[in-house]
């Protein structure tokens, strides 16, 4: 990762920047945007788990045998 931003700052803004710099960059994303994008993650997670629970609901009522 460290390589992948030192090249963002190269072509981007034809800066170049030492590996502590990259490093300082990426823990600043990482503590600022890391929790936003592991907490949409687990709001996508939860929807998909709703979205299976729902559908295993529906094949059990379809399980179930019609009562007179």
């Amino acid at each position: 990762m460290i390589a992948d931003i030192q090249r963002f700052f190269y072509e981007e803004r034809n800066e170049e920047i030492g590996n502590l710099a990259a490093e300082n960059v990426l823990e600043f994303f990482k503590s600022h945007l890391g929790p936003h994008f592991y907490n949409e993650a687990i709001k996508d997670a939860r929807t998909l788990m709703g979205e299976k629970m729902a559908s295993i609901e529906d094949d059990f009522y379809m399980l179930e045998k019609k009562v007179n």
